[in-house]
C-alpha cells in the first residue's frame, strides 16, 4: 500500500514540476521575487501531496523565530523533504549547490531560475570563497541563503561534520543565522522511493546575532545546539 501511495506521490509531483517549470521558463527576465513566487508553487504543491497521498504532515516549533529580512539559515540534511518543505516555511532564499544538480532536465532548469550559487566540491579553498562572496550579494539583494553544512544527506541520528561556509559568509556579510533542525529523515529517508506516514518536526531555533567567535567556533554551536534538538524529537 505505501509502495501504491509512494508512486502516487511521484507521479504527482513530477507532472506538477514539468507543468510549472516549462510556465517559469516565460519568467526568466522577470525579477528573483516573481520568479521564486511562482516556481515555489511546486514545492508548496508536493508538501500538500505528501499529506493527501501519504499523511505527511509538519509540526514547526520556533515559528516565531522565522526571519523575515535575508538571513544565513543553516539546517541539518536528511531528506529530499527539506528543500521542498523550506519554501513553504521561509521567505524567498535560494541554496548552496554542486554544479550536477543544474544537469538534470527541468529540475535543473527550475533551480537555475532561482540564482543559487554554485560550487565545485572538488575544489574546496575556490567553492567557499565562492560560497562567501555571492552568499553576501545575495543577502545584499534581499535573498536568504540556505546552508546544509553537512554538505551530503546524511541517516536520521547520524549528523555529519559541519562545514564552516554559512557561518562565514555570516561573518562577512553581517547577517543573522537562523538554525534549524528537523527529523524528516524519519519518515523520508534518503534515496528512499518508499515514503512511511507520520510528521516530521522541525525546530526552528533563534537567531544568532553574535557573531563575535571565529567561523568553527559558530558552527560548532550550531552543530551543539542540533545534537540537542535530536536527542529531543527523536
Amino acid at each position: 500500500m505505501l509502495l501504491l501511495r509512494s508512486l502516487l506521490y511521484f507521479v504527482g509531483s513530477i507532472i506538477s514540476l514539468i507543468l510549472i517549470t516549462l510556465c517559469g521558463l516565460f519568467l526568466v527576465f522577470a525579477n528573483y521575487s516573481t520568479r521564486h513566487k511562482f516556481l515555489s508553487q511546486w514545492a508548496i504543491f508536493c508538501i500538500w501531496w505528501l499529506k493527501i497521498t501519504l499523511n505527511i504532515t509538519t509540526n514547526i516549533i520556533g515559528q516565531e523565530n522565522v526571519n523575515k529580512s535575508p538571513c544565513v539559515i543553516i539546517s541539518n540534511h536528511q531528506s529530499t523533504w527539506e528543500t521542498l518543505a523550506f519554501q513553504t516555511i521561509f521567505p524567498a532564499h535560494t541554496w548552496v549547490l554542486k554544479k550536477e544538480l543544474l544537469w538534470l532536465p527541468i529540475f535543473g532548469w527550475s533551480l537555475a531560475l532561482l540564482k543559487p550559487i554554485i560550487i565545485n566540491r572538488g575544489d574546496k579553498l575556490k567553492a567557499i570563497k565562492k560560497v562567501i562572496k555571492q552568499g553576501t550579494d545575495r543577502l545584499n539583494k534581499g535573498i536568504s541563503i540556505v546552508i546544509f553544512p553537512e554538505g551530503t544527506r546524511q541517516p536520521c541520528k547520524q549528523l555529519g561534520e559541519y562545514q564552516n561556509g554559512g557561518s562565514a559568509i555570516a561573518k562577512k556579510s553581517g547577517y543573522k543565522i537562523v538554525p534549524v533542525y528537523h527529523n524528516a529523515g524519519n519518515l523520508w529517508p534518503k534515496g528512499a522511493f518508499i515514503k512511511k506516514p507520520g510528521v516530521i518536526t522541525v525546530v526552528i531555533g533563534e537567531p544568532i546575532s553574535d557573531l563575535n567567535l571565529s567561523a568553527s567556533e559558530i558552527t560548532e554551536k550550531i552543530r551543539d545546539w542540533t545534537l540537542e534538538q535530536e536527542k529531543t524529537f527523536e
